[in-house]
């Protein structure tokens, strides 16, 4: 562990993936970086731990070679429910599926790489106008980024809770070992809940049940999904469920002062978008911009226009989780035009223009009309 200095340009609080990229992020702007976390590498979470092609192309800006790490590639996100199902491949790339505690450890040794000081198993209990409170010392900082979570201590420290709206689903993860059985990232729709599955490594999947009831749990909901229930119970678990809250979430501002949030602790979308890393990376770059020029306002503005389509997409998918007779028609008409899937999933990972995206609304509505 690095011990703490006596000042810094930038302290981190949080060192998860969003800690982690803000500080590579700031510390290829030239800015000395100090990053802490009461937790020790590598850190879990629970997720779905798949990351779209524009999540990586955003990691690579960090100078992050997702790729190699290992994880497992997957070339389109499919849908199903029921007996309807329907397919895409990205337009471009591939997404990754990748172990969250493969992809923390390969971030943390980059930072050390890149110079950043890391001191792990250190706790922050407060910021003031001159920096932050660790191990009951002050560091002094000028500028403190939260990167702290969905539960931020250094939102609420920094007055930022103001929401515009919130809102809270469920999800737990598990591990099983079996090779993937799709070249794609699948999500069963079901009622009240979906089934998230990615392949992480060439004998393992990633299965995650999101839904808005906290007291579901995976075994309660596989008999309702009865093919992945019969792959699954001719493969072990890997290890234990493990859960967590997924927020949709859009704060009124991301910065006050020196202080600005970035990751969860800024607001977030539902997990089924799987945008979570992709916002994450984005956000800090933009932030190591902001802070090089010495404007937060900046960021805002930025952080804005970089969750617009995300949240959007997070809006049309839980529209479909909350209204299984529109999604199931839907899924129905998209399975008769696949090309209208593929356009959709081009606007989801920011390769189609919002004109084309209304034109493949447009001619989904009349599908969904004359089925």
């Amino acid at each position: 562990m690095t011990s703490l200095p006596r000042s810094t340009d930038l302290f981190v609080i949080g060192g998860g993936p969003a800690g982690l990229a803000a500080a590579l992020a700031a510390r290829r702007r030239g800015l000395d970086v100090t990053l802490a976390d009461s937790s020790v590498p590598p850190i879990d979470k629970a997720c779905g731990e798949g990351i779209m092609p524009d999540g990586l192309a955003a990691a690579r800006s960090l100078g992050l070679d997702l790729d190699a790490a290992g994880g497992h590639a997957f070339r389109g996100i499919s849908f199903r429910d029921g007996d309807s199902a329907v397919a895409a491949a990205f337009p471009n790339g591939h997404g990754l599926g990748l172990r969250r505690t493969a992809l923390h450890q390969l971030m943390v040794n980059q930072a050390i790489d890149a110079g950043v000081h890391l001191a792990w198993g250190v706790r922050v209990s407060g910021i003031t106008a001159e920096g932050v409170m660790a191990d009951d010392r002050l560091v002094r900082a000028r500028w403190i980024a939260g990167a702290d979570g969905g539960n931020s201590p250094v939102r609420r420290w920094a007055g930022l809770d103001a929401c515009h709206h919130e809102s809270r689903r469920f999800g737990f993860r598990r591990h099983y070992a079996i090779a993937p059985w799709s070249e794609y990232m699948e999500i069963h729709w079901g009622e009240g809940c979906q089934l998230y599955i990615t392949p992480v490594a060439a004998g393992e999947v990633c299965v995650v049940l999101i839904s808005s009831d906290q007291r579901l749990r995976l075994d309660d909901v596989l008999p309702g999904f009865p093919e992945v229930e019969r792959r699954l119970s001719a493969a072990g678990p890997t290890n234990l469920q493990r859960g967590g809250v997924t927020a949709s979430r859009r704060l009124k501002a991301v910065y006050r002062g020196n202080v600005a949030l970035v990751g969860d602790s800024s607001g977030s979308v539902d997990a089924i978008t799987g945008d979570g890393l992709c916002l994450l990376f984005q956000q800090s770059v933009a932030l190591a911009a902001a802070l090089e020029a010495g404007d937060l306002s900046l960021y805002q503005a930025e952080h804005r226009r970089i969750g617009r389509r995300p949240e959007w997409m997070a809006n049309l998918m839980l529209l479909l989780d909350q209204h299984g007779g529109l999604r199931s028609r839907a899924i129905r008409a998209l399975a008769g035009r696949p090309n209208l899937f593929a356009g959709m999933l081009a606007m989801h990972v920011g390769q189609q223009s919002p004109t084309d995206f209304l034109r493949n609304g447009l001619a989904l509505g009349w599908r969904m009309l004359t089925l």
